[in-house]
């Protein structure tokens, strides 16, 4: 017979997930008579070792189990891992787990995360759906600020054109193509967006640099010519908020651009870090012989890396009165999505944190993180997201990656059930419905070309030339539907990217980043992102709710979200029919009579 102890159970554990600082915990193990037990004990470790450990008392024998049961505090914040040892008439032997079981001497440790006692995430954005923007791809409002660009670059004249994506003579790609897409376009577009029940734009980098992806940062405090004007961004964010939509920045903070008023390699500017010694940027970056040799990110030299603890740097990002941070939310935004946030020290965004929530306490700071938040390792550096007061979210990859295997055929409804319970365990209760959920970003190819399931091209000119099929794209499309679904039905903020909802393919960078088709768009998945967002407002439990997710066999999902005596359920099969009973449906697709064809999926009460 086997020991029980599932930490996702309440019989087991209370409370579910993660614990506050002071918070009282108990743990229930049941185990069979015939172990002969004599004595049980927690012990509870992190990083550094033992921390505590616990006796459990007997509770209660239901033959032929007895249950041994303990509580405990933790005294601080931090990632803990516990485990039991067992003490038999026989033998003593440490209890771990496997899975969704345990097992004597094998398996891992359980994890529990002890947050601050008074941490909790900005209640507007929670479940909030968000839309993600290239600023260059999206609309343009007539084609602004090409006197003031600084630096050669192309022009396309044709929206359909495919960005730029073979290196130039000497080898380099540049990125320096540009479609004109501009701030006053993302505002002439806000009905459109709020038509989405939009409630926040995430918006990939807006400040002046040289290339189109504005990830090589040239002047943190100045709009890119080519998108338009600080009056413009303002603009944009009062017309945004009167329509109840926030507007969330990319910090681009571990790198500038080489081509900056900062390091100012080609000498552009004056005054940067690259030909002056005496630079007041000099401190911002690592030189191992000057000026030649120096620190850049993953070693690309038109992006060299920032000492980001330098006390000149924190004043200019952080903590002076008109600091990055300070003037773009006194300016009107509502937070920052933090890029490669694994880069960046622990003090940095802790920092960055606290200053934001300063001066707009209402505000969110989103973490790029792409793996499991909870128990990042780093540089070798155990990371503290949540534990250490430093983000309010992350970018949900897990989410994404089992809904894509999934449909793709890769892992079963059973792995798919595993992994969502890890995060919702994992994650502090107050996080969950901040998660940013994805299906596609800037850094990933379309959700539509990855759920096609076609032989990618091999070479860049084929997947640049790549369209699919009106077979292959429907097949695509079908599987689509369904991963919208489970994106709209899971705990935390769906976020779409731009032209995602349009049907839009394509692989990697730049193929992923063509201009939005205004005018071709799949107008029934716009009505698909349109129905799932708009039930999001009108069912708070689809928002806010606790979650639940059953496997129906290998092939189907149930997910259940429960908000103050409210429950919606969302049934989904990619597989063989399933049946389901409603009380009243109120969204279906493929599913007539409470039966849910293959990639169908049904919203019910």
């Amino acid at each position: 017979m086997q020991i029980l102890f599932d930490s996702k159970k309440t019989e087991h554990k209370t409370p579910f997930g993660c614990l506050r600082v002071g918070e009282v915990c108990t743990l229930t193990v049941q185990i069979p008579d015939c172990c002969d037990c004599r004595e049980a004990q927690l012990v509870v470790e992190d990083d550094e070792g033992v921390v505590l450990t616990v006796s459990l008392h007997k509770e209660e024998v239901t033959s032929p189990y007895t249950a041994y049961k303990t509580a405990f505090t933790l005294p601080r914040e931090g990632l803990y891992f516990y485990y039991f040892e067992i003490k038999t008439g026989k033998n003593t032997f440490s209890l771990y787990k496997r899975g969704d079981s345990t097992n004597m001497e094998a398996g891992d440790k359980w994890q529990i995360s002890c947050i601050p006692a008074d941490f909790h995430t900005p209640e507007e954005f929670r479940g909030a759906v968000f839309y993600q923007i290239f600023p260059d791809r999206f609309y343009k409002e007539s084609v602004v600020g090409t006197d003031e660009k600084k630096t050669d670059f192309v022009l396309h004249t044709d929206e359909r054109d495919t960005p730029v994506f073979l290196p130039d003579e000497k080898g380099e790609i540049l990125n320096r193509d540009f479609f004109g897409g501009n701030l006053k376009g993302i505002a002439k577009k806000l009905p459109y967006l709020a038509s989405l029940s939009v409630s926040a734009i995430y918006l990939n980098p807006i400040f002046e640099a040289y290339s189109n992806h504005r990830y090589d940062t040239g002047d943190y405090m100045r709009i890119d010519p080519l998108l338009g004007t600080e009056e413009d961004f303002r603009a944009l964010c009062d017309e945004a908020h009167a329509l109840g939509i926030k507007v969330v920045l990319d910090g681009v903070f571990s790198h500038t651009g080489s081509d900056s008023r900062y390091f100012d390699k080609e000498n552009r500017f004056g005054g940067g870090a690259y030909h002056d010694p005496n630079s007041p940027y000099r401190e911002w970056y690592q030189f191992e012989e000057y000026p030649q040799k120096y620190t850049s990110w993953w070693g690309i030299k038109t992006l060299p890396a920032t000492n980001e603890l330098c006390p000149s740097f924190l004043d200019f990002i952080i903590e002076g009165e008109n600091s990055v941070v300070a003037h773009w939310l006194r300016a009107g935004a509502d937070g920052f999505r933090l890029d490669v946030a694994d880069e960046l020290p622990d003090e940095f965004i802790a920092r960055l944190y606290r200053r934001v929530k300063e001066i707009k306490p209402d505000a969110v700071v989103i973490g790029e993180v792409w793996e499991d938040a909870s128990n990042k390792v780093s540089y070798s550096v155990r990371r503290r997201y949540f534990t250490g007061g430093e983000l309010d979210s992350v970018m949900n990859y897990p989410f994404r990656d089992a809904i894509i295997s999934f449909l793709q055929g890769e892992i079963t409804a059973y792995e798919v059930k595993g992994r969502v319970e890890r995060i919702c365990e994992n994650y502090p209760r107050e996080v969950l419905p901040c998660l940013l959920n994805s299906l596609s970003t800037h850094d990933t190819p379309r959700i539509l070309t990855l759920l096609s399931c076609v032989n990618t091209p091999d070479t860049r000119e084929g997947r640049a030339a790549y369209r699919l099929s009106p077979e292959e794209k429907s097949k695509a499309l079908a599987r689509l539907y369904s991963a919208v679904a489970l994106q709209f039905a899971l705990p935390g903020c769906p976020c779409i990217y731009y032209g995602d909802e349009a049907g839009v393919e394509g692989y990697e960078d730049p193929f992923n980043r063509r201009f939005y088709p205004w005018g071709e768009e799949d107008e029934g998945l716009v009505a698909l992102h349109r129905t799932l967002a708009k039930m999001r407002g009108d069912y708070p439990a689809l928002r806010l709710g606790d979650c639940k997710i059953t496997a129906l066999g290998d092939d189907g999902l149930l997910i259940t979200r429960e908000y103050c005596g409210e429950s919606i359920f969302c049934a989904i099969t990619r597989g063989e029919p399933i049946s389901v009973k409603a009380e009243e449906v109120l969204f279906a697709h493929n599913a007539v009579d409470g039966r849910i064809a293959p990639y169908g999926f049904m919203l019910y009460r």
